[in-house]
């Protein structure tokens, strides 16, 4: 089993005093230790700051929270952020709002800080000085899509600023930052190498395909279909980018012994003890050791498994039987087996009339505001059962967190190839049929075979197919609201598992509906704090 980080001589030593609070201000850290002239004298020193830029590339508490903002999870317990969001009762001073804004713009800093500082370091390697660079703009590209995803307009430049500077900086549209995002994205991926390219010890660097992948994705996020098919085919038809592929056995994909394989094309790197996630705490079942359950899949992202024959699944059908493999590999249900880190297997029993196994905590439904699930199910997925991938007995967890996979690069491409009206078998074949045979579905012409019908009937299809394979990995509040179906599905009452017997006879839970004003939410809130510091910034409208 791996024991790495992105393995730099420096980083167990330097991570936690680079570790920061997330600053509203776009004048913010690194502080002037590592704008001094006497702080850039080593190789060492400057990779420190590196490691602190991939650190702020993103969050594993904005992957997990994500999800709390579509409408395959539910948030029962207490009232997060993105609840407050999602019920449509967040304003200009919701925290979220400020922290997303201060992360990306901390991010940005410290990239801006590596790149006017790299070059002072001598004895550097010019070729390696080139990678390292382009590293850092692709972090920082990745922090302005997604600034402009979230907020539309907002202030882009590409040097360090003072504090003065930004307050008269005037916001650029979303058009012009996508712009340049694509063109920084492409100068970069001519630089870095492919995943072939790097040794084992650099594993979990930025490499050319994922510069490649995050292009197809904001091209993706424009819906320009033309784009999204022409950067997928450079990974699917192409070795030139690097060599990916479906990893064989869906539900081990996210175990930590298995995460440098060849699907995934860009994950954020954790490693045991120096630095860790402990999210599932909140998310896995009571029985395994979790705290309690903040949120928890939705009865509709249960039904949008197929059953293994290719068929939807009805009320007709047993519950969780014969049904797409990553159901089970994602979620727990009332039956599901669960292996601890003994070794030893239980079934897990949410049913409220269900008798729980000797010595586990209840999981069982015992109503809304509870510690336990909200729904009736919990996660599953990214519970790695190995011990070694924890510390200390805990949920401190050391996989890495997948932020591209291929995948999702088969999904892309299938559905730019749809609303070309591209599809045809062999694209089908390339992309949905495989991520369908690895998900255990039945070797039948109706299950794995390309549909007849229209563009939209495939539309249909293809979106589900994403939301059953990138289930409760954050995407989907992206998909949805690309799609421009948030204010529809964000609206509708929600339901979770029959576990509900308030009517005398078991019936779903009924779950509030949100609210999502399609001529509000589509945007974020610039957050209050930054309009008071900037007059140049505009409000998005509603807020």
């Amino acid at each position: 089993m791996k024991r790495k980080y992105i393995k730099y001589s420096t980083l167990a030593l330097m991570i936690t005093c680079l570790s920061f609070a997330g600053c509203v201000k776009l004048d913010v850290v690194p502080t002037s230790k590592f704008t001094d002239e006497t702080y850039w004298t080593s190789l060492d020193k400057a990779n420190s700051v590196l490691n602190m830029a991939y650190r702020q590339m993103f969050s594993s508490d904005y992957f997990m929270a994500n999800e709390i903002l579509s409408d395959n999870v539910y948030n029962g317990y207490g009232s997060s952020t993105e609840k407050i969001i999602a019920t449509g009762l967040a304003d200009a001073s919701n925290a979220r709002f400020e922290s997303e804004w201060g992360a990306c713009y901390g991010g940005i800093k410290t990239c801006h800080t590596f790149l006017a500082n790299i070059d002072r370091v001598t004895g550097m390697d010019p070729e390696l000085k080139e990678k390292r660079k382009a590293e850092i703009r692709f972090i920082r590209a990745s922090l302005y899509l997604e600034l402009t995803t979230w907020y539309g307009a907002v202030p882009h430049f590409t040097s360090d600023i003072t504090l003065d500077e930004s307050k008269a900086l005037k916001p650029k549209s979303h058009a012009e930052i996508m712009q340049w995002i694509h063109q920084e994205l492409d100068e970069v991926a001519v630089i870095l190498p492919s995943r072939e390219e790097y040794q084992a010890a650099d594993n979990g660097r930025i490499t050319r395909g994922a510069a490649v992948a995050l292009n197809a994705r904001a091209y993706l996020y424009d819906n320009d279909w033309a784009k999204v098919a022409e950067y997928c085919d450079k990974l699917i038809n192409t070795t030139a980018n690097g060599t990916y592929g479906l990893f064989p056995n869906y539900e081990e994909l996210f175990w930590a012994k298995n995460e440098y394989n060849n699907e995934i094309i860009l994950s954020i790197q954790y490693v045991p003890e120096v630095k860790t996630w402990g999210n599932l705490v909140d998310f896995a079942p009571m029985s395994a050791g979790a705290r309690l359950c903040l949120a928890g899949p939705t009865q509709g992202l249960v039904d949008s498994y197929l059953m293994k024959n290719g068929n939807k699944w009805t009320t007709a059908d047993p519950d969780y039987a014969n049904r797409d493999l990553r159901l089970n590999a994602s979620i727990v249900y009332d039956g599901s087996k669960w292996k601890d880190r003994t070794g030893t297997e239980y079934t897990v029993v949410i049913h409220p009339d269900g008798t729980v196994p000797a010595g586990k905590s209840s999981d069982k439904y015992t109503g809304a505001g509870t510690a336990q699930t909200p729904t009736g199910y919990y996660y599953r997925k990214f519970c790695d059962p190995d011990p070694l991938t924890y510390s200390g007995g805990g949920w401190a967890s050391s996989l890495n967190i997948p932020l591209i996979r291929f995948a999702d690069v088969l999904l892309m491409y299938a559905e730019a190839k749809n609303e070309l009206s591209q599809m045809d078998a062999s694209v089908w074949d390339l992309t949905i049929r495989k991520l369908r045979q690895r998900a255990g579905f039945d070797n039948t012409g109706e299950a794995l075979n390309l549909p007849v019908g229209t563009q939209a009937t495939l539309r249909e299809v293809i979106h589900n197919e994403r939301r059953c394979e990138l289930a409760l990995e954050g995407f989907r509040v992206f998909d949805i609201r690309r799609w421009k179906t948030a204010e529809i599905v964000l609206t509708q009452p929600s339901r979770g598992a029959k576990f509900d017997k308030s009517s005398g006879s078991y019936d779903y839970i009924k779950l509030p509906a949100g609210n999502f004003s399609r001529n509000r939410d589509y945007l974020w809130a610039i957050p209050r704090k930054e309009l008071l510091l900037n007059p140049n910034l505009i409000q998005n409208p509603g807020y």
